[in-house]
């Protein structure tokens, strides 16, 4: 799974995530910090990300304007720390691998619950 995070999630999360996702890549990593969404998406389509992860529904929006790839994993968890952010996902592993899998989906909305 090749996942690029957004610039409104630490970069500080790959450590913790890395060894399940571990086609992850922050857009700090690649100079798109201060990048529009619609660059970072197209920058993401263009590398063959399977999807971004954000906490932004613009993405979700630029996902239903252009369609897949990238599919959007949008994160609704409001202001967590880093640490529960990676708790999050990796309690949501299945979750996300099953949205690479289902041709027909091309989001995923991940709550704090």
């Amino acid at each position: 799974m090749k996942i690029l995070i957004d610039q409104n999630i630490s970069h500080r999360l790959i450590p913790h995530v890395q060894s399940t996702f571990s086609g992850i890549a922050h857009v700090r990593d690649i100079g798109m910090m201060t990048s529009s969404d619609y660059n970072i998406f197209m920058f993401a389509r263009e590398h063959k990300f399977d999807a971004i992860l954000t906490l932004e529904e613009d993405f979700n929006n630029l996902s239903i304007l252009h369609g897949p790839p990238p599919k959007i994993i949008w994160l609704r968890i409001g202001n967590c720390s880093t640490t529960v952010v990676a708790e999050i996902l990796l309690r949501n592993r299945s979750t996300i691998a099953e949205l690479f899998n289902d041709e027909e989906a091309d989001s995923l909305e991940i709550f704090n619950t």
